[in-house]
């Protein structure tokens, strides 16, 4: 009964290691992009906030002027977020396609 639901039952232990590295891989790269849709679509709305921030502090008082600056803070927030979701996901890929190329043919 050994190795029942196991996909890698039958193959060499250096292909089950690969073939379950790949696997986590692929799990980690997905909740990246999740993660990452959820930012920019947080990103998104921000910056919708931002634009009419910084139209009412161009005509506005300083209290107009200082929330612009706040809502612009948040958007820098939020794009260096998904900058860096997405750095850590190309790292991953890159990773992914390195050990693609040691799977036999």
């Amino acid at each position: 009964m050994k190795g029942i639901g196991d996909p890698w039952a039958g193959a060499e232990p250096g292909m089950k290691r690969i073939h379950r590295r790949l696997f986590r891989l692929n799990e980690k790269i997905a909740k990246l992009e999740e993660e990452a849709r959820n930012v920019d679509a947080e990103l998104e709305y921000h910056r919708s906030i931002d634009e009419d921030a910084q139209r009412d502090a161009a005509v506005g008082n300083y209290i107009d002027r200082e929330e612009a600056g706040l809502t612009a803070a948040d958007v820098r927030r939020f794009e260096k977020t998904l900058a860096d979701l997405n750095s850590k996901r190309d790292a991953l890929v890159t990773k992914r396609d390195r050990l693609l190329t040691t799977l036999p043919n």
